[in-house]
């Protein structure tokens, strides 16, 4: 099996609150609330640690959650945040696009 790869996308405005991520989706504005397992995975999703890691040492470290059905559950929340356009998936590490003061995009 491939690892999963996941980064935020650059194009979603996101504020903590009361240890809860609050993100408005850059696509149609749609706002969600993350709760604290999707909020460690939204944290810890910097395109360069694969999902399995983010897992085992964030998430599982976190709860106490058998690692197998842990990462399950991860992927297909990543997946479901993929689809609202939160998250970007990749087998492959995502670079992130920071643009550079002042340049156009």
């Amino acid at each position: 099996m491939s690892r999963l790869y996941v980064a935020r996308n650059p194009r979603v405005a996101a504020r903590s609150l009361d240890g809860e991520m609050m993100i408005m989706s850059g696509r149609d504005s749609t706002l969600f609330t993350l709760n604290k397992t999707a909020t460690i995975l939204w944290q810890a999703a910097d395109g360069a640690t694969p999902l399995d890691e983010i897992v085992s040492d964030k998430i599982c470290v976190e709860f106490e959650v058998e690692p197998a059905e842990a990462l399950q559950d991860a992927e297909t929340l990543a997946r479901e945040l993929a689809d609202h356009g939160i998250l970007q998936i990749s087998e492959q590490p995502i670079p992130l696009t920071v643009p550079i003061a002042g340049e156009a995009r």
